[in-house]
């Protein structure tokens, strides 16, 4: 990835009231893979049950505001409307059910458009593959350690997801990118394979929520972005994802959860999913559940944090 972005390179500006969905027409081909399948199978009472247990009762309580983060360089303007993102990318298939309400009053917020990308299997972004140095090449002789040497880069890291300017796509690949609304209950849920890493950032999903726009046969339009975000993954699914391949092919140092610069170590509050998979066998699948707080009449682009 490139080394070049610096944080006082020039803040990304878009046109927030004109946001549009290109929707996905219907000779595009989403290639699921095997795992893909047998997880949606495998998992399917487990997502049910995480779905229920961050569902809207009586006996919830109200959550505080999930951590505002940094855009990146590497957002790309709600590219796709789907829910299926993996196309035919290779890794441990993901399913992440997730949950939007209003921290105040804890209720669900309905019809909110709710964005996620991420790197593939070797820490390559769709859009900037160019830009992307990824982690591929020869298998490393053990599996990344739980303590990288050296410390974290300041400021923002190579691979550009810390605090630099928006870069402008650098190809036509889209892949493990999509956008989504919330049903009645505030939940969307998307179909993605466990990401990889690069080097300087822990394993992690952006994500951007946004209200007070209007879905069309065109997609979502106008509104306002009240939340920037990223999820987390803690170390111990990290290191077992780190024995299945591709990921075990990666040759990138790996920065754990405990030195990332973006993780705030708040646990569910700062993004870390709570996650479900077989831990004999991650490479079956594993579900991710978080309910997100927002405050809808807030406006989080993540630009200038």
């Amino acid at each position: 990835m490139t080394g070049n972005q610096q944080n006082n390179e020039p803040k990304h500006k878009r046109d927030l009231t004109r946001r549009k969905v290109v929707v996905a027409g219907a000779g595009a081909a989403v290639a699921v893979g095997a795992g893909a399948t047998l997880a949606s199978g495998a998992f399917a009472d487990e997502t049910t049950s995480s779905v229920s247990a961050s569902g809207t009762s009586s006996a919830e309580v109200c959550y505080k505001l999930t951590s505002e983060t940094t855009e990146g360089p590497y957002y790309i303007d709600a590219d796709k409307l789907r829910r299926d993102i993996t196309e035919d990318k290779e890794g441990i298939p993901l399913v992440l059910d997730l949950k939007v309400i209003d921290s105040e009053s804890c209720k669900p917020i309905r019809n909110a458009a709710v964005d996620i990308w991420h790197c593939d299997a070797l820490g390559i972004y769709s859009g900037y593959e160019s830009l992307s140095t990824g982690g591929g090449g020869t298998a490393p002789t053990g599996a990344p350690s739980g303590t990288p040497t050296g410390e974290p880069p300041s400021g923002a890291p190579s691979g550009g997801t810390g605090g630099g300017g928006h870069e402008e796509p650098t190809d036509d690949e889209r892949y493990l990118r999509g956008t989504w609304r919330t049903d009645k209950n505030g939940k969307v849920t998307f179909k993605t394979i466990f990401p990889g890493w690069y080097r300087g950032r822990t394993v992690h999903i952006h994500t951007k929520v946004h209200v007070g726009g209007e879905w069309t046969d065109a997609g979502y339009e106008g509104g306002t972005t009240c939340h920037t975000g990223q999820f987390f993954f803690d170390e111990t699914s990290v290191l077992a994802s780190a024995e299945v391949e591709p990921y075990s092919t990666s040759t990138t140092e790996r920065t754990t959860l405990d030195e990332d610069t973006i993780y705030d170590q708040s646990g569910t509050a700062g993004g870390l999913l709570k996650l479900k998979y077989n831990k004999k066998n991650i490479a079956k699948g594993v579900v991710g559940s978080l309910t997100m707080g927002v405050d809808p009449d807030a406006t989080n682009e993540g630009t200038s944090l």
